[in-house]
Protein backbone atom coordinates (compact mmCIF):
# COMPACT_ATOMS: atom_id res chain seq x y z
CA UNK A 1 0.00 0.00 0.00
CA UNK A 2 0.80 3.62 -0.49
CA UNK A 3 2.04 5.88 2.50
CA UNK A 4 0.94 9.12 0.78
CA UNK A 5 2.46 11.09 3.93
CA UNK A 6 5.55 9.33 3.44
CA UNK A 7 5.35 10.13 -0.57
CA UNK A 8 4.57 13.78 0.26
CA UNK A 9 7.68 14.13 2.30
CA UNK A 10 10.01 13.02 -0.93
CA UNK A 11 8.09 15.52 -3.08
CA UNK A 12 9.88 18.21 -4.69
CA UNK A 13 9.25 20.90 -7.30
CA UNK A 14 10.19 20.31 -10.21
CA UNK A 15 12.85 23.95 -11.26
CA UNK A 16 11.58 23.94 -14.74
CA UNK A 17 7.62 24.73 -13.42
CA UNK A 18 9.38 27.31 -11.16
CA UNK A 19 10.58 29.14 -14.09
CA UNK A 20 7.90 28.88 -16.06
CA UNK A 21 5.82 30.46 -13.21
CA UNK A 22 8.53 33.48 -13.22
CA UNK A 23 8.40 33.60 -17.25
CA UNK A 24 4.10 33.59 -17.20
CA UNK A 25 4.15 36.02 -14.02
CA UNK A 26 6.60 38.11 -15.69
CA UNK A 27 5.04 39.43 -18.29
CA UNK A 28 2.21 41.81 -18.65
CA UNK A 29 -0.42 39.93 -20.24
CA UNK A 30 -3.32 41.75 -21.61
CA UNK A 31 -6.37 39.77 -20.67
CA UNK A 32 -9.98 39.19 -22.70
CA UNK A 33 -11.67 41.70 -20.72
CA UNK A 34 -9.19 44.28 -21.51
CA UNK A 35 -9.46 43.38 -25.15
CA UNK A 36 -13.07 43.63 -24.95
CA UNK A 37 -12.89 47.21 -23.73
CA UNK A 38 -10.40 48.74 -26.28
CA UNK A 39 -12.73 47.09 -29.01
CA UNK A 40 -15.72 48.46 -27.56
CA UNK A 41 -13.95 52.52 -26.80
CA UNK A 42 -12.65 51.89 -30.40
CA UNK A 43 -16.27 51.36 -32.14
CA UNK A 44 -17.48 54.45 -30.02
CA UNK A 45 -15.14 56.62 -31.38
CA UNK A 46 -15.52 55.43 -34.84
CA UNK A 47 -19.13 56.13 -34.60
CA UNK A 48 -18.63 59.34 -32.91
CA UNK A 49 -15.13 60.41 -33.86
CA UNK A 50 -16.08 64.07 -32.71
CA UNK A 51 -16.57 63.60 -28.70
CA UNK A 52 -16.74 67.29 -27.85
CA UNK A 53 -19.68 67.96 -29.98
CA UNK A 54 -18.98 70.62 -31.97
CA UNK A 55 -20.45 70.82 -35.66
CA UNK A 56 -18.97 72.40 -38.69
Amino acid sequence: MINFEEELKKFHKSLEIEETQDAIYGHDLTDMAEILVDIAKEGKEAQNPNPRGSRR
